[in-house]
């Protein structure tokens, strides 16, 4: 097998250097979510890093990486009590977007623990990264289940496995790193919240640096193992730096002064919550110990709350994600402000007090004097990024702002939950319509299905009863019956937007505007993905194709413009064909259409027409007809369409309890 890229052969990417190597001196700061868009060296970055953890010492033969000076009592292996010790490499395990769920906690064998009455337990992937690192490739796109499992187990450092009366608990404590491209949207702010520190990458912006990453990149491929003997020092060294700054990090004084600091940077920059706080300190002391600095001074505290505040600021789920530059700027510049002046022969250390110089680190492969090192945070915000193999050209910038003719958008508000009439079958986990799934309200039981989920005990023991007669009762495999369980599925949400001139009154549309934005926040909150086709004038428009980035369909809405003629068949066939494409890309994902109008048109053929294209998908019409005179075309479309019909004043539900 060939050698992996070398961590220290990576060009640029100081700030996920800095992350990644505060984490492995001190793992108790919660990890890195590494955000940043495809072919900018995430995931090789991250994988390099396991060749730089410390070794561990291990009680041999115990499948969960117990520490022999202090076993788990709870350890399924054990007890360890007076057991050897070995020592092996620490371990980074990878968690795919597509795992299971016993794959991910482990798997209790419920048909020996019936039948053979023995505790058959196989552990999972957090077993596996008990002591190491974990690592989640594409982390947003984790499915709700996963990510429920690594909240729990990153919250209190422990696995737990319960199944039918069975309970199991080991150890599970490690390095969460997770990568993600924005694009293909944002994670549940809950798990990033249990990230310590994010780091922002993107592409080099300079010639000679990107040249620079083709060229190593070409000879790692050419020679894997020269390639590697070249950076095999350098990599050395690194390693050997971060055993030394774990030694030293239990000495590293943390002054009463500097928390004071860091709580008024976090009140400044309003952060909800006492977790930044307390990131900030582990990192500040981290940095110190990194620094070789017996006490943590101003310059550790403003580095280590770059990396752990901007995204710990996002008020509303579907603003806007990153970091709010210039607020942390005014937060740092707030706290330095409100620090009393410090004293004469104040010696805080090398390197002097935390306003004045500090000491270079050493730049190694990548870094120079001149700047930041290769392990120090950029003043300016998100550092530069390497290239990876599949290294892509940078797509365009952000949507322009809204035109001055575009209808505000108001306030959302608390939307009428909208469903899928009929229950679906095994899709994906989520809170908008019924169906059948893993988990949930129990409904029935049935013969398994290939391999058992969840048993069900009375249909499994009736099984037996029934065969046994007025004999021995005895359970064998042919009795179990596993659980039915109904819980709720994730949609596909796809809005249908009148955009036309028949909307074009600016009061009316920002009514309609803020309805749509409401269902936006109401569909990121039930997991669902989203898109948005506008009619108006002559054509539909697909405004935003099918995505789980429920931020970037509020920048569209924000910039929908009206005017023209209403061709309301062509975005009910627009419609048509998105759905079908979308069935043939995720035949699990089940569709929910929602149409926005007042049902009139005037260009193009009746759309009812359409009707027979939209068979048997969920539809919900509402009704955005105002005004003394109504023509109840909107009730008429949603009879055609087989549709659910509502009052556009009927999705807040906060005005209907009111009537």
């Amino acid at each position: 097998m060939s050698p992996a890229y070398p961590f220290s052969a990576v060009v640029g990417l100081a700030d996920l250097r800095l992350a990644l190597l505060l984490n492995a001196v001190s793992p108790v700061i919660g990890g890195v979510l590494v955000r940043g868009e495809k072919g900018t060296a995430k995931s090789t970055m991250v994988r390099a890093l396991a060749a730089l953890l410390p070794a561990i010492a291990v009680v041999p033969g115990c499948r969960f990486a117990c520490d022999p000076a202090a076993p788990d009592p709870s350890c399924p292996d054990g007890p360890h009590a007076g057991a050897a010790s070995s020592t092996r490499p620490a371990r980074l395990v990878e968690l795919p977007v597509g795992a299971t769920e016993d794959r991910v906690v482990g798997t209790l064998d419920v048909q020996r623990i019936l039948t053979e009455g023995t505790k058959a337990y196989e552990p999972g992937l957090l077993a596996a990264a008990h002591r190491g690192a974990l690592y989640v490739d594409e982390v947003n796109l984790l499915p709700d289940h996963l990510v429920d499992l690594l909240l729990d187990a990153a919250a209190m450092g422990r696995a737990f496995v319960e199944r039918d009366g069975v309970s199991l608990r080991h150890a599970a404590r490690f390095l969460l790193v997770g990568t993600m491209n924005p694009e293909e949207g944002e994670p549940r702010p809950q798990l990033v919240d249990r990230f310590g520190l994010v780091v922002e990458v993107s592409a080099p912006a300079e010639a000679t640096e990107r040249a620079e990453v083709v060229r190593r990149r070409l000879a790692h491929e050419a020679d894997p193992s020269a390639f590697a003997a070249r950076f095999a020092d350098a990599d050395a060294a690194t390693a050997e730096r971060i055993v030394t700054a774990r030694a030293r990090l239990p000495k590293v004084a943390l002054p009463d002064a500097v928390l004071v600091r860091i709580a008024r940077i976090c009140l400044a920059y309003g952060v909800d919550g006492l977790r930044a706080d307390i990131v900030i300190a582990r990192t500040a002391v981290a940095l110190a110990a990194w620094r070789d600095r017996p006490t943590v001074t101003d310059q550790e505290v403003d580095d280590a709350a770059r990396l752990a505040l901007p995204h710990r600021r996002r008020r509303d789920p579907l603003d806007p994600p990153g970091a709010d530059q210039q607020a942390l700027d005014d937060a740092l510049a707030q706290a330095r402000a409100a620090d009393p002046p410090p004293e004469p022969d104040d010696d805080p250390g090398p390197g002097g007090s935390g306003g004045g110089p500090r000491p270079d680190d050493d730049p190694g492969p990548g870094g120079s004097s001149g700047g930041p090192g290769p392990d120090e945070p950029r003043p300016d915000g998100p550092g530069g990024a390497d290239v990876a193999p599949d290294a892509e050209d940078r797509p365009g910038g952000a949507p322009a702002a809204p035109p001055p003719s575009a209808a505000p958008v108001g306030a959302a508000y608390r939307t009428r939950t909208l469903t899928a009439r009929s229950r679906g079958r095994h899709g994906h986990s989520g809170r908008r319509s019924p169906a059948y799934a893993a988990r949930g309200r129990v409904a029935g039981s049935r013969a398994p299905r290939g391999r058992i989920g969840a048993v069900h005990l009375p249909a499994t023991v009736l099984a037996a009863a029934r065969e046994a007669g007025h004999g021995t009762l005895e359970v064998r495999a042919r009795h179990l019956r596993e659980a039915v369980h109904i819980g709720r599925e994730a949609n596909l949400v796809l809005f249908v937007v009148d955009a036309s001139g028949s909307m074009a009154a600016r009061a009316r549309m920002a009514t309609v505007k803020r309805a749509v934005l409401s269902l936006l926040r109401d569909a990121y909150q039930r997991r669902d993905t989203v898109g948005m086709i506008t009619f108006r004038d002559t054509d539909a428009t697909t405004v935003l194709r099918p995505t789980a980035s429920h931020e970037v369909g509020v920048r569209r809405l924000a910039d929908l413009r009206t005017g023209g003629r209403t061709p309301l068949a062509a975005g009910l066939t627009a419609a048509a064909r998105t759905l079908v494409g979308e069935r043939r890309r995720d035949p699990l994902r089940r569709p929910l259409l929602v149409v926005v109008t007042d049902g009139r048109h005037t260009r193009g053929p009746d759309p009812r027409t359409v009707a027979p294209a939209l068979a048997g998908v969920p539809t919900v019409v509402v009704d955005c007809e105002s005004g003394p005179v109504r023509l109840a075309m909107a009730r008429t479309l949603a009879a055609a369409l087989d549709a659910e019909y509502l009052p556009l004043a009927a999705l807040d539900a906060a005005a209907v309890r009111a009537v």
